[in-house]
């Protein structure tokens, strides 16, 4: 995990932010030999974990990644449910409201695992839902990621 993600994921637990990780960095933290450029995080929507999200995304200065100018995300756009693609003074964050076929956190919390790291213990989607969800996407670098990720699922299925 690069420090920036450290970083943001470090300030997120500090402010009590309710996410699970998805993307490319649950597939590291799973232990798939990948890279990664930003950090997906599928949060709760609901007001008091927006107003949390909000305040740490002050403080790691989050702006919209689409526009020259510094737009900062406010409470409403998180509350809105969509996708807020950010860039932070750590690196790039995207804030879902939902992945898949409109999953939301609370659909997705029993698929998913609390890791403990330095940084905290964190939500991370389990390995068979990202699976599932990279299969679902079909770009071209989720096809080779779906590779990485059913061969960890092979190892910890042969050392179960």
């Amino acid at each position: 995990m690069t420090p920036s993600f450290r970083e943001i994921l470090e300030v997120l637990n500090q402010h009590q932010v309710e996410f699970i990780v998805v993307g490319g960095v649950a597939a590291v933290i799973h232990g798939a030999p990948t890279t990664t450029f930003d950090l997906d995080t599928l949060v709760r929507v609901n007001r008091d974990n927006a107003e949390r999200l909000s305040k740490a995304l002050a403080l790691l200065e989050a702006r919209f990644r689409e526009h020259r100018e510094v737009i900062r995300p406010s409470t409403e756009d998180i509350l809105a449910g969509g996708h807020l693609l950010l860039m932070t003074r750590a690196g790039p964050l995207d804030i879902l409201g939902f992945i898949g076929e409109n999953q939301r956190y609370e659909d997705l919390l029993d698929a998913s695992l609390e890791v403990r790291m330095n940084v905290g213990s964190l939500m991370v989607l389990g390995l068979e839902a990202l699976i599932a969800e990279k299969k679902r996407m079909g770009r071209t670098k989720d096809s080779a990621a779906v590779e990485l990720l059913e061969e960890v699922l092979q190892r910890r299925e042969q050392h179960d």
